[in-house]
């Protein structure tokens, strides 16, 4: 009899929906329109229905975590939910609902990386075992940011562990805590790193937008590889207080979207001084300049654009990206910019660049000094006892789940071995080196020397230079491989590098503190060519907020009925 009454009752719902829908939304458009499709929907469009009551907040969280645990298992791309999601969008609905909003991210899920800190119940291990169980006295500065402009952090992204600071023979998106991620436009496909998860799952609409952290390609490889926007800012604009470091002189904090004005509404939110990091009381200015209302579909007109073309080392298979990159160089110049070839940095940065060792010794001895003074020691509760590298490396090795020796610690072994860290006046040399080959012999030169507003780069090229100097680069997408496209694997064999379908991305570099030109130069170029949507994922979640609310509603009107 229960079977028979359960079918009863299902015909009923069934009934009512299509009756439902029939009277609200008489065709399939408007239901379009009421739910968008969250792997294209764009914050203004979110932020239409949640102040039109077509939907809440706490709407928004059960579907996104119902698309997260859909893919999950596939692709590994979340490893923190926060358990306090769903009582924190309530909160920001009943503010909503009393006519108070933080701003246009109120009650919007996002997802950050695992290394960003938050004192709330979810992990911040940068992948590690070593650091599972540490606790935090507050969030870091990016996290308290967002909170403050309404976001609800949905939960936290697996990344390379360690930012891809700990091994010479990993893979890009693996860590011990989170597993082997995998990018969504091919079987397998190398998601790149370190910004992994925040990357595939920005690309799926896992969440409305993600944040992950840069020291040298962590935001723009991933972003090219998933078909996004990807805003890599200058060192200081965005705070590091709290997130687990490299480099104090490179590390920085920025959005991975599906178009440059989401990405520009979320860099809005998290820019800005913060009196626990230092280098964020260098911006020039009080208040972050206006990075939505740079998004203008003229920005380009009239702007003296250059093409550093000794930095494009062309490899076997980039033949695509360089067909398309020519391509675009034609629509930034239709757009109205002057095009400024072969502005090429010198003979010595770029030997010192492709040859030298300056780079890496900065990094290391940064880590050495950064991962004690900046986070670890900050730590609350420290389970594991880690105080220092040295700690972190002896955990790693003794802990089997941590996957050593298969995973080597090669970066660490010579951190450890390099003698010295930041205070030494050998890393002093080291890091002038740096300034020197990306500044006036590297792309600040080239800038300067050419009266240039921007530079364009494949985002394959485009991160090592602006790491160097901090300076931003914004990636937007350009293109896909092929179908007729080898396939081509990393050499464990687990990923696939290259192969049909995979993006790939177009930079436009500056000078410090130009994110407002740059975003409206990608801008301008992404509304006259609209690529993205050009290939789908071959994985893409089916749960969408018109099916969540449906059952959650019905649901509700169920359990009274029966009353």
């Amino acid at each position: 009899m229960a079977v028979r009454i359960d079918s009863i009752f299902l015909l009923w719902i069934l009934l009512f929906r299509s009756v439902l829908c029939q009277y609200f939304y008489p065709n399939q458009t408007d239901i379009e329109t009421t739910f968008p499709f969250l792997i294209d929907v764009t914050t203004e469009e979110l932020e239409t229905g949640l102040e039109q009551g077509f939907f809440t907040s706490v709407d928004l969280v059960n579907t996104y975590i119902a698309r997260i645990l859909e893919v999950n298992s596939t692709l590994n791309v979340v490893t923190e939910l926060n358990p306090d999601a769903l009582s924190i969008a309530a909160e920001l609905d009943a503010e909503r609902s009393n006519g108070m909003t933080r701003g246009p991210l109120h009650g919007m899920p996002i997802l950050i990386k695992g290394n960003i800190g938050t004192a709330d119940k979810m992990s911040t291990t940068a992948g590690s075992f070593a650091l599972l169980g540490a606790t935090l006295p507050q969030d870091s500065g990016i996290a308290a940011k967002l909170r403050a402009a309404g976001v609800i952090i949905l939960g936290k992204t697996n990344l390379s562990q360690w930012a891809n600071f700990r091994s010479n023979n990993s893979t890009n998106g693996w860590s011990a805590y989170g597993g082997q991620t995998f990018g969504a436009y091919y079987p397998q496909q190398d998601p790149s790193g370190s910004s992994s998860g925040s990357g595939v799952a920005s690309s799926l609409g896992l969440a409305l937008a993600t944040l992950g952290s840069e020291t040298s390609g962590s935001i723009l490889s991933p972003s090219e590889v998933n078909n996004l926007v990807g805003i890599k800012p200058t060192v200081g604009l965005t705070s590091r207080a709290l997130v687990i470091p490299i480099s104090e002189r490179q590390d920085t904090i920025g959005p991975m979207a599906r178009t440059v004005r989401d990405a520009a509404y979320l860099l809005q939110a998290v820019a800005g001084k913060d009196p626990n990091d230092n280098y964020t009381l260098a911006q020039p200015f009080d208040t972050p300049p206006d990075y939505v209302g740079a998004c203008n579909y003229s920005s380009l007109r009239g702007k003296r654009i250059g093409i550093p073309r000794n930095v494009i080392t062309e490899e076997e298979g980039d033949a695509p990206v360089l067909a398309a990159f020519e391509s675009a160089i034609q629509t930034i110049r239709r757009a109205g910019a002057a095009i400024v070839d072969n502005v090429n940095i010198t003979a010595y940065a770029l030997d010192q660049y492709l040859n030298g060792n300056s780079s890496i010794i900065v990094l290391e001895a940064d880590f050495l000094s950064d991962l004690p003074k900046n986070y670890l020691s900050k730590l609350v509760t420290n389970p594991n006892n880690v105080h220092d590298l040295a700690d972190v490396s002896n955990f790693t090795h003794s802990y089997p789940p941590e996957d050593y020796p298969d995973r080597d610690t090669a970066v660490w072994d010579d951190a450890l071995a390099l003698g010295f860290d930041n205070t030494s006046p050998q890393f002093w040399a080291a890091y002038q080196n740096n300034l020197q080959i990306a500044g006036p012999q590297g792309i600040l030169g080239v800038l300067a020397n050419n009266s240039l507003d921007a530079l364009i780069l494949p985002t394959d090229f485009s991160a090592g230079l602006p790491a160097l100097v901090g300076t931003p680069v914004v990636t937007v997408p350009l293109g896909f491989y092929p179908a007729n496209t080898t396939v081509v694997r990393n050499r464990r064999g687990t990923l696939v590098e290259t192969a049909p379908n995979i993006p790939f991305g177009l930079s436009f570099l500056g000078p410090a503190w130009s994110e407002a030109s740059l975003i409206g130069y990608a801008y301008a170029f992404e509304q006259r060519t609209n690529i993205r949507n050009q290939v789908q994922p071959y994985l893409v979640p089916n749960v969408e907020l018109a099916e969540v609310i449906s059952k959650t509603r019905v649901g509700r009107r169920f359990v009274a009925k029966k009353q």
